[in-house]
């Protein structure tokens, strides 16, 4: 069987924990095929971030690990964005008030960096990433570009995974309510705290 997990809110709604829980009874691989977090909200996960060079959330790490043997963050979650409060500084190339993306990291065969050339990247993340030889956007279509070239192939290969497998649990991310476009689950679990209910595929 192959399930998504959607939160009935974009943040804290149980998602991983839900999906965490559901692995470790049932044994089936976890996924999270895109994930984010910030700077400013999220400064623990950024400074571990800095310190292994390694762009991931808490997220991806709990279903890593719930998978079991040596899978890696990464191997499960192939993008993931990092975003910058801006107050005041308008909305920026994707129309957001109030934050803009820094960078995302996109992992295929390796790890691939798409920069936002209208945001300030800290000093830290200069350093710990090899953000100079990333590929720099600076406008939507640019970004749109990119994430075909990039985004989509990394996606792609992780969704041909997910089809090869008997079952998968998915889970979304923030809003994105089906982070694989050609992943077409038996059923949608959508989570809150203390409630969940499932929908057919």
């Amino acid at each position: 069987m192959k399930l998504l997990v959607a939160g009935s809110s974009e943040v804290d709604a149980g998602k991983t924990t839900f999906t965490t829980g559901l692995i470790e009874r049932t044994g089936i691989r976890g996924y999270k095929p895109r994930a984010g977090n910030g700077y400013w909200y999220d400064q623990d996960d950024y400074r571990r971030a800095i310190e292994e060079g390694r762009l991931y959330g808490k997220d991806a790490k709990q279903i890593a690990a719930a998978n079991g043997g040596s899978t890696s963050p990464e191997e499960i979650n192939p993008v993931h964005r990092l975003w910058l409060p801006t107050p005041g500084r308008g909305k920026g190339i994707l129309g957001r008030d109030g934050r803009r993306f820094l960078f995302d990291r996109v992992t295929l065969d390796a790890d691939t960096y798409v920069v936002n050339g209208e945001a300030d990247v800290p000093p830290g993340a200069k350093r710990a990433f090899p953000l100079d030889r990333a590929h720099h956007v600076d406008s939507l279509e640019a970004l749109n570009e990119s994430m075909a070239h990039y985004h989509a192939p990394a996606l792609d290969a992780l969704a041909d995974g997910i089809e090869d497998r008997e079952g998968a649990i998915v889970e979304s991310y923030a809003d994105i309510a089906r982070p694989l476009s050609s992943f077409v689950p038996d059923a949608v679990a959508v989570v809150e705290p203390r409630r969940c209910r499932v929908y057919d595929g």
